[in-house]
């Protein structure tokens, strides 16, 4: 099932049954340069150990370990390897946490792939917890209908994965890292992407950047948390690669949907640290400023109602001035500090003590369930393009990612990314290692003034496209980013922010419903007749932006059909 915005050039892409077709076929062997990968989250890592030892170079704005939303990730990664539970069992949790949007056949995919990469995990060294019998432990998230979350120290999953990973990967001889470095678009040729343009962190914006050639490219960027004021991802994570593949002529879909996270601990800090969902998980409750359980009034499930719906909780709450609180005293106790170590660290801090006190809490932007639309060979519509986890949308998370599937999805399709690319690589055949190529009369930037327009992007979108949303916040913010990307005047950074948050409001300014992460206020329910998927173009983003000061022709361009 899918949904078109607009677009007549999109339009020939989607097949009768309403799925997307457009994805590139590469027929020919890969030609010269290294295969480059951009991220070195989890997904980027995985793809580059299972392109072994196919030359690789990784692009990576920090250090390896920093910098990515994949180390913060607290609660584990979701697979049926529970006695009694079945990968089937998964998928329907997935497609019923999805608000009616998931991809049937890629979540049987995915959650049949997830054992078998679990263990490829532990032969990489990753010290999932076991009990004495040597089963894993695991635990239960909102929405899962088992315990099924494979853990590390109860709350350091993504760090422990990650460190194993690093580890691996520099002992991989035909991985190459280039840190401080950030991508800042795709070098198209003949349409297909021959390589990537580059900026070193402590020279971007000074009027010089660098070129990679790379026989293909594997985007593995992570989300756009970045785009908002609260949020838990990395300062990194701003989309930037959703806003330069669409540029070089990507589809994007399902953009609108992006899922907030209810319970980031509320004490000012930029990013804001995670409470994880496994504390709800054991028992720990939400409730508001006069110790009320307020979330038996918006889902039987309560705190372990899907996240969207807890978000919305949490956000009434605090709009209202009763403050929402993560009250974990019983649940948790004196075992905090050893069970949830990383969440402990936080508030004390923060100067809270969660075995005696209350967490403050709040929405946060964490994952975006949209993102390059890709296959499940993690091919996107532009030959040469690949994409991974985060920032790619497979159709796995529909309109609301079921819990701790965002690991698993990276794991899964960088693996076979990997896979795919390797079976264009002519037998018997080496690369060169890609040298770098410097380039002057880049734009010189004002970074005072990059870093007030960042500022002003990330107020619009928390203001007008954030956990609740309706028609006036979302034209003024459409206006007010195509202003700000004006006044850029070249800043790369700025203009692929204020792209990919256009991409984002447009298609939640199309969808005049409520569903999963995406929620207006003027269309609070959702309709049957929008169950579909969004595929959306630059041209379709500039069709509906155009038709904002011309009613008749807005109604064309908004009018969601297949």
């Amino acid at each position: 099932m899918a949904k078109i915005i607009g677009a007549k050039t999109s339009r020939a892409k989607i097949m009768r049954n309403g799925t997307f077709s457009g994805f590139a076929k590469p027929e020919t062997p890969l030609g010269p340069g290294d295969i480059v990968i951009v991220g070195a989250g989890l997904a980027g890592l995985y793809t580059a150990l299972k392109l072994a030892p196919l030359p690789v170079t990784i692009v990576a704005a920090a250090p390896l370990g920093e910098g990515a939303s994949s180390v913060w990730a607290q609660g584990g990664i979701a697979a049926a390897v529970g006695e009694g539970d079945t990968a089937q069992s998964h998928a329907h949790d997935t497609i019923v946490a999805g608000a009616g949007i998931v991809d049937e056949d890629v979540a049987r995919t995915v959650a049949e792939e997830a054992g078998d990469r679990v263990r490829d995990l532990l032969r990489y060294g990753v010290p999932f917890d076991h009990d004495l019998e040597g089963h894993f432990v695991l635990s239960r998230e909102a929405a899962h209908s088992a315990k099924r979350i494979v853990r590390v120290s109860g709350d350091r999953a993504g760090a422990a994965i990650m460190q194993a990973l690093i580890s691996a990967a520099r002992a991989t001889p035909s991985i190459r890292v280039l840190t401080g470095h950030e991508a800042e678009d795709l070098v198209i040729e003949n349409g297909r992407v021959v390589g990537v343009r580059l900026a070193r962190g402590e020279t971007r914006g000074q009027g010089t950047y660098e070129l990679i050639p790379a026989s293909a490219v594997v985007l593995a960027t992570g989300g756009v948390g970045g785009l908002y004021a609260v949020t838990t991802n990395p300062a990194y994570a701003r989309g930037e690669a959703i806003a330069f593949a669409a540029r070089a002529g990507a589809v994007i879909a399902d953009p609108e949907f992006v899922q907030f996270h209810p319970t980031a601990i509320d004490i000012g800090a930029d990013p804001a640290p995670l409470a994880t969902e496994a504390l709800r998980g054991e028992g720990a409750l939400l409730v508001n400023k006069a110790g009320e359980r307020f979330m038996l009034r918006h889902h039987p499930d309560a705190e372990l109602a899907p996240r969207d719906i807890v978000a919305r909780g949490v956000f009434e709450e605090i709009v209202a001035g009763r403050g929402a609180f993560l009250d974990c005293r019983k649940a948790v106790g004196d075992r905090f500090a050893t069970a949830y170590p990383t969440v402990f660290a936080h508030c004390k801090a923060a100067g809270i003590d969660p075995v005696k006190e209350l967490i403050p809490v709040a929405p946060a932007a964490h994952y975006h369930m949209g993102g390059i639309a890709t296959d499940m060979h993690g091919r996107s519509s532009v030959e040469g393009l690949w994409a991974a986890g985060e920032v790619a949308s497979t159709g796995l998370h529909g309109a609301n990612r079921l819990a701790s599937n965002s690991l698993l999805e990276a794991i899964v399709m960088g693996g076979r990314v990997a896979d795919d690319i390797r079976a264009l690589v002519p037998a018997q055949h080496t690369y060169p290692v890609a040298e770098l190529r410097l380039v002057k009369g880049g734009t010189v930037v004002d970074m005072r003034l990059r870093a007030d327009a960042v500022r002003r992007i990330r107020r619009i979108m928390s203001e007008d496209v954030g956990v609740v949303r309706e028609a006036k916040g979302l034209r003024h913010a459409l206006a007010a980013l195509c202003e700000i990307e004006r006044e850029a005047a070249g800043d790369a950074v700025v203009g692929n922010m204020a792209l990919t948050a256009r991409l984002i409001a447009a298609a939640a300014l199309a969808r005049k419903e409520s569903r999963g992460g995406h929620y207006r206020s003027d269309y609070p329910e959702a309709q049957a007749r929008l169950a579909k998927r969004t595929f959306v173009t630059l041209d379709d983003l500039q069709m509906i932006e155009a038709g904002l000061s011309k009613p008749r022709r807005a109604r064309v361009a908004l009018e969601m059909s297949l």
